[in-house]
């Protein structure tokens, strides 16, 4: 009996030494989450107030304490600010890590440092709209977009009078009011323009002034594209607020091989007012081509490619899991989690909804094993695995004695 009650301290001091050999091998490891060897005593089946006969492993804690966050200066490395996991695709399996430590593959596609490619939802998609999906990235070209669509808020000065000169002419400045500029991209990317001019109309003693606007569309050249069209007259309330001639509609065929545009104008917001003239806001729906600049990754999961023509694309949104007994969750290789029947199925949603936690772009999670603490443990099994071994020695003695009397 003293025989097997040293053999089971061996095999115990043996899975002790194991495990916290794998938390010091695992030290360094991103996001890795120390394990604990749980331990029970045996005793004999039925009996009372006798000598335990051993001890046996009970179980391996993980603790899914949150280590320490470091930066890195990377944009790709991504480290999860409260509870929950990525969800991954690996080997066509969903399963869950703490390692951010992504990287795009030679398709755009978002991978961990192992392969596993990581899993989100599409981009405008409410976090809980269908299954996770693979996030890719457009690392090439984008083409151009023409311009449809241009927003221009203006502050009109109800001080202007009427231009001295009342036949207007882009060229002569006494037969206008005011003039802006906005940006024309046609369908192969040039950077044209379209040249606004705003004149106060005549009207009667007491009536609120009308403006009529003219459009004058220019070449990258500073060429006139054909004559200036009579684009739109602005009309005002009392109060200054725009009543009339929003949206308006310039058609141009811009001559260069590229598509005829027609550009919508929306003057929403447009004021008149005892104020100097002002542009108080654009908005262009128009641009050049552009190559890939780079990506970041937002506190909410937003995966966000730049392009070198100042566009912004949302690739899409990391999906963390939660689960309800993540102690139930079994550890694979490459720092990787499996859900189980004692975890439960996996509660997804965007960062920062729900039980998920936020994101913290350009920075990783560190082990969570203490290196000190470790060491301390490495002692006291070894020590408790020599003492099992000196017992099962004077065992061995003992059994070689008997025999030889």
């Amino acid at each position: 009996m003293t025989l097997q009650t040293a053999l089971s301290g061996l095999n115990g001091a043996q899975t002790g030494l194991n495990t916290v050999s794998n938390d010091l091998a695992n030290a360094s490891t991103t996001a890795f989450k120390s394990q604990t060897a749980l331990f029970g005593d045996i005793y004999p089946t039925g009996e009372s107030n006798v000598p335990g006969i051993g001890v046996a492993t009970s179980e391996i804690d993980t603790d899914y304490s949150q280590g320490n966050l470091s930066a890195t200066g990377n944009p790709l490395d991504t480290a999860i600010q409260g509870s929950g996991f990525f969800t991954v695709r690996n080997n066509g399996t969903q399963q869950y890590t703490r390692d951010g430590s992504f990287s795009l593959d030679s398709d755009g596609t978002l991978v961990t440092s192992t392969g596993a490619t990581v899993l989100g939802f599409a981009a405008g998609a409410a976090s809980a709209s269908g299954a996770p999906a693979p996030i890719t990235i457009n690392t090439g070209a984008v083409p151009a977009n023409a311009t449809a669509n241009v927003g221009l808020t203006l502050d009109l000065n109800s001080g202007d009078t009427v231009p001295v000169n009342p036949v207007f002419n882009p060229a002569d400045p006494t037969s206008y009011n005011e003039s802006t500029s906005v940006a024309g991209y046609d369908s192969l990317g040039n950077a044209n323009r379209v040249n606004l001019y705003f004149v106060e109309n005549a009207v009667g003693a007491g009536a609120t002034p009308t403006w009529t606007v003219y459009a004058q569309p220019v070449s990258p050249t500073g060429a006139d594209i054909g004559a200036p069209a009579n684009l739109s007259t602005l009309t005002f309330s009392s109060d200054g607020v725009l009543t009339g001639g929003s949206p308006a509609t310039l058609a141009v065929n811009w001559a260069n091989g590229s598509a005829n545009s027609n550009i919508a104008f929306n003057f929403t917001g447009t004021t008149l007012g005892a104020q100097n003239f002002a542009v108080a806001g654009t908005t262009n729906d128009g641009y050049a081509p552009g190559s890939y600049n780079g990506v970041s990754i937002s506190t909410n999961g937003a995966v966000s490619a730049t392009y070198s023509n100042g566009q912004t694309v949302n690739a899409g949104t990391l999906a963390i899991a939660n689960f309800i007994n993540q102690a139930g969750l079994q550890p694979v290789t490459g720092n990787l989690y499996a859900s189980t029947a004692t975890s439960g199925q996996p509660v997804i949603d965007a960062p920062g909804v729900g039980q998920a936690g936020q994101i913290k772009g350009g920075y990783l999670e560190q082990s969570n094993a203490s290196t000190s603490s470790l060491l301390v443990s490495l002692i006291q099994f070894q020590q408790a695995y020599q003492a099992n071994t000196s017992v099962i020695q004077t065992e061995q003695t003992d059994s070689q004695r008997l025999v030889q009397i």
